[in-house]
């Protein structure tokens, strides 16, 4: 008991880690299928197979992000407190997105008119692409760090927290997103709309792997996250099994007869 008592703050900083990890996990394919709605979507019917994919689970998907929330509010009220003052009109933006991006899924279905569902089809979409820069951005930010004086309180702009690095980290993050979107389509819908997930995860897979190889040698240059051993055998692992994974998803594609 005391030895847990006294590594608290690791204990906590684990935890932290596992639930992130879950969220943007579970949160991945969601924003993904969200960013290829209108883009694989052709018709009504098949834009509704791929909300009705998320249809139980998108808003369980969001608990994560509540919890890891909560526990760093509990765990490092001081890194709590810098972060949601000093990313304030971000995490604003990306609030009022969500919003917008869960009524759309709940009020989508309430009129059979095309317009209506047009505009929330795209409400969607606005939903799962901003947040998912955003992310980006704001992980990007706490990786390269951000100025603050010695009360811990953030003494940049918003604009502050768009850099090469950062919007770098933000594209990674949207092609990361769009294509584990298009693989969890792909899976979860039937005939054509299918077809076209796994087409798209397809296309989005070379970027993807570019976007996340740039951003690890990005991350090298711009920042001292390679001071850390287990993080720079971490990011190394990385770099060798994208490849290998893209590599495993293609074949699997090709073997189906939808690789060009």
């Amino acid at each position: 008991m005391e030895l847990i008592m006294n590594n608290l703050n690791v204990i906590w900083f684990i935890l932290l880690c596992v639930l992130f990890a879950g969220f943007f996990f579970l949160e991945g394919f969601d924003y993904g299928t969200g960013i290829l709605l209108p883009v694989i979507g052709k018709t009504d019917v098949e834009r509704r197979q791929m909300i009705n994919a998320l249809g139980p689970i998108w808003d369980g998907n969001e608990v994560w992000m509540i919890t890891a929330g909560g526990a760093l509010f509990a765990s490092f009220p001081h890194v709590y407190a810098t972060l949601f003052s000093g990313f304030y009109m971000a995490l604003f933006l990306m609030l009022a997105v969500l919003i917008m991006r869960g009524v759309a899924f709940e009020f989508r279905s309430k009129s059979a008119n095309r317009t209506w569902r047009k505009v929330f089809d795209y409400c969607i979409f606005i939903g799962s692409i901003v947040p998912a820069l955003l992310w980006g951005v704001t992980v990007g930010n706490l990786i390269q760090g951000t100025p603050i004086d010695e009360t811990m309180t953030y003494v940049g702009t918003f604009w502050d927290l768009l850099s090469p690095y950062t919007v770098l980290c933000g594209v990674a993050f949207v092609l990361v997103f769009t294509y584990h979107g298009g693989l969890f389509t792909s899976i979860k819908t039937a005939g054509p709309i299918s077809e076209r997930a796994r087409a798209a995860s397809l296309v989005t897979g070379v970027p993807t792997a570019i976007g996340v190889i740039a951003l690890i040698i990005a991350s090298y240059v711009c920042t001292d996250l390679y001071s850390s051993i287990l993080a720079t055998i971490f990011l190394c692992l990385s770099c060798c099994l994208l490849p290998y994974f893209l590599g495993c998803s293609t074949y699997a594609q090709y073997k189906m007869g939808l690789c060009i």
